[in-house]
């Protein structure tokens, strides 16, 4: 009998694992359909006020972006996660 609770507790962890592995496949497209949006707005916004040549410059200012990005998006989650333990 003791091999019953062992089992489920195998199956649940087994779907624990899938959604981790789901949600993090999910992830990595959200942040790749996101980096083209980026990208296409640095190039056709950003770089109009550089003259040509400003390559150096418009990839550094991307990098700022995608950084102050992610900084925003852990800074809030992390928020919203110590809120939900603090309730």
């Amino acid at each position: 009998m003791a091999e019953k609770p062992m089992k489920k507790s195998l199956h649940i962890e087994l779907v624990r694992q899938m959604i981790t592995l789901a949600t993090s496949g999910f992830g990595l497209v959200a942040a790749l359909a996101w980096n083209n949006v980026i990208q296409e707005f640095v190039n056709d916004y950003v770089k109009r006020l550089f003259p040509n040549g400003s390559g150096l410059t418009t990839l550094f200012l991307y990098a700022v972006i995608i950084t102050s990005l992610a900084v925003l998006v852990t800074y809030q989650l992390s928020k919203i996660l110590d809120r939900l333990e603090n309730k």
